[in-house]
């Protein structure tokens, strides 16, 4: 066997590193774990995960330049410079989301559990690598498995809280029923191709072979589940509401990131010659999910649950870069996941402090929140702004590339509904603003300064969301890569 093949998987190799130290200072250097005194109480975490961060950014997009694609074992492992992209993406938003963690895993009952959030969750993100990165159906669902299956133990990470629990059962029960559907429609490739490759199926792939049509719907209906699209959405409300919300703003952004992006890089590889056949499905599927999911955005008073239907939302406008396959399309879906995870995990980051400071979660319960936190009421308005696409804001820019990808690939009665929708979109997300700066309360949330690292990940978010927009680098970097899906 040729070793040196590992050498290609600079990015899943550094994050292995990573999860080895960890591992290794959470078994051997936390001596006491009744007390829950130890290494993993320090911010070595984050440190690692910045150092990572970096190593990874270096020695794998760099040489991205002279060599675009290399494989390793047989094709099984592909690697591109927009899958280095992506997964640096991915990267910053789970560096955000353990900043914002830092205050919730230092409370008393979740001292001891500290090392294994970070474990659990940098295991789902080296799942999310392998499904980026694969070229065999083999390696993508092996991928797939270990982003689902520690996730559903983060969703219950709080073992003594029943909602926690009960969320837990819902999303590993749908994630099971959702692997099924996948692994059918694979079985059936595999029964109609004989191959397993990416690159060798789509050769073998006929538009009037209905057993492969029936494979199209089975694999996006699998997908669908992780990027919560309508109508495979029903767990996402009851999943972000018991989970933890760190737990939840990391499910919200970074598994649906890594989904969106494997589904438009399966379609165009495997089922191209269907393209009129999943550009029709997901015509309907994303129609169907930005407009129920502003319907019921509406209706919501927890805003936990609130963000799980705008989450919804967003998942329609993210799939829309799927349209057509083409590259403007991959380069504004890539942009627009960047800019949706700064803005998301920005109001995630609020919410979260807030409700660990004051225990409510509920729109009411910002009735006059700027008059005692300021700074986060401002903060929060701008990422609210910029997931309703409201100027001169980057969530303005996303979408506006967004619906330009969807038009030049010969979409513009779909742009048209999700330009309508995204209108109607701006209605609920003011309704935040109206409670925090117009309507009054007579028990209004009380002053509270976050801690550091909280407001490390906040100020990377506002940033994010204010430069990403008007520095036309950012997408023109994204848009240097798009040639190599």
């Amino acid at each position: 066997m040729d070793y040196s093949q590992f050498l290609h998987m600079t990015d899943e190799l550094s994050l292995i590193a990573v999860i080895v130290i960890l591992f290794i200072a959470d078994l051997i250097l936390c001596p006491d774990r009744k007390s829950g005194k130890g290494v993993l109480n320090t911010p070595l975490p984050i440190i690692l995960l910045l150092a990572q961060t970096v190593f990874m950014v270096t020695l794998g997009v760099c040489p991205s330049y002279c060599t675009p694609t290399v494989e390793a074992f047989g094709g099984m492992y592909q690697h591109t410079p927009m899958m280095t992209v992506v997964k640096a993406v991915l990267n910053i938003g789970t560096l955000i989301v353990f900043f914002m963690a830092n205050g919730w895993l230092r409370r008393e009952e979740n001292q001891i559990k500290q090392g294994e959030f970070y474990l659990l969750t940098l295991s789902t993100l080296l799942g999310m690598y392998f499904m980026i990165s694969a070229g065999h159906f083999i390696m993508f669902f092996i991928g797939l498995e270990l982003a689902s299956v520690p996730m559903t133990a983060l969703v219950a990470f709080t073992k003594k809280n029943k909602e926690s629990a009960e969320a837990a059962a819902k999303y590993i029960l749908t994630a099971l029923f959702s692997s099924a559907l996948l692994l059918y429609g694979i079985s059936l490739l595999y029964g109609t191709c004989s191959t397993l490759y990416f690159d060798d199926m789509a050769a073998r792939i006929s538009t009037s072979n209905y057993v492969q049509l029936a494979a199209l719907a089975l694999f996006i209906s699998g997908l669908g589940f992780k990027i919560s699209l309508v109508p495979f959405h029903l767990w996402t409300a009851d999943t972000y509401q018991g989970a933890p919300t760190t737990v939840t703003s990391y499910l919200s952004v970074i598994s649906k990131g890594a989904a969106a992006f494997v589904l438009f890089v399966t379609l165009v590889k495997v089922f191209a010659p269907l393209i009129k056949d999943w550009d029709l499905l997901l015509f309907w599927i994303i129609i169907l999910s930005i407009t129920v999911a502003n319907i019921f955005a509406v209706r919501q008073n927890n805003i936990k649950r609130f963000m799980a239907f705008s989450a919804i939302s967003q998942a329609g406008y993210l799939v829309l870069g799927v349209m057509g396959g083409t590259a403007q399309g991959m380069t504004a879906m890539v942009y627009y996941l960047f800019v949706y995870l700064v803005a998301n995990l920005g109001v995630f980051a609020i919410i979260n402090v807030t409700e660990q400071h004051s225990g409510k979660v509920l729109i009411s319960d910002y009735d006059g929140f700027y008059q005692t936190n300021p700074k986060l009421s401002f903060i929060m308005t701008l990422c609210l702004f910029s997931l309703a696409g409201i100027p001169p804001f980057a969530g303005f820019f996303s979408k506006f590339f967004m619906f330009l990808a969807g038009f030049k690939a010969g979409f513009p009665v779909l742009v048209f509904i999700a330009l309508v929708n995204t209108v109607i979109s701006l209605y609920y997300y003011l309704l935040i603003v109206k409670a925090m700066y117009i309507k009054q309360s007579n028990q209004p949330i009380a002053t509270f300064r976050s801690d550091c690292y909280t407001q490390i990940g906040l100020a990377i978010c506002a940033i994010g969301v204010v430069f990403a927009g008007i520095l036309s680098q950012v997408y023109d970097f994204f848009d240097f890569f798009s040639y190599s899906l």
